[in-house]
């Protein structure tokens, strides 16, 4: 089953660490992908920009509003993912817990929803 994982973080905090803790950070991510890879279990990893960077775009009625920032007004803000594949949820929440962020972070994860079309 295929698995979401939506890190997210306070980016006033991650600001605001030591570039030589960003570095431990991201190392640890890119060897974590490695392992992941290896084991079968990733399918794609990446970090986001900072949240000032987002554009939200809505469609309402055909009319398109773009909005600079993102959607939601909150402190975390969604950071980085991973979509991997896992047995389970409990599979899922296991190699979750073992990004380098997770002591930093809130991780959601989510199952994919297959579409189907009758």
């Amino acid at each position: 089953m295929k698995y979401l994982c939506l890190i997210y973080l306070d980016e006033k905090e991650m600001d605001a660490l030591p570039a030589k803790d960003m570095n431990a950070l991201n190392v640890g991510h890119l060897a974590l992908n490695e392992e992941l890879r290896a084991s079968g279990h990733l399918i794609e990893a990446e970090a986001l920009q900072p949240a000032r960077e987002t554009t939200t775009l809505r469609l309402r009625g055909g009319n398109m509003t773009v909005t600079d920032g993102p959607f939601a007004e909150a402190k975390e803000m969604v950071a980085g993912f991973y979509f991997i594949e896992a047995r389970d949820m409990r599979e899922a929440m296991q190699i979750a817990s073992r990004f380098p962020s997770a002591p930093l972070a809130t991780i959601e994860i989510r199952p994919i929803r297959e579409l189907i079309v009758d």
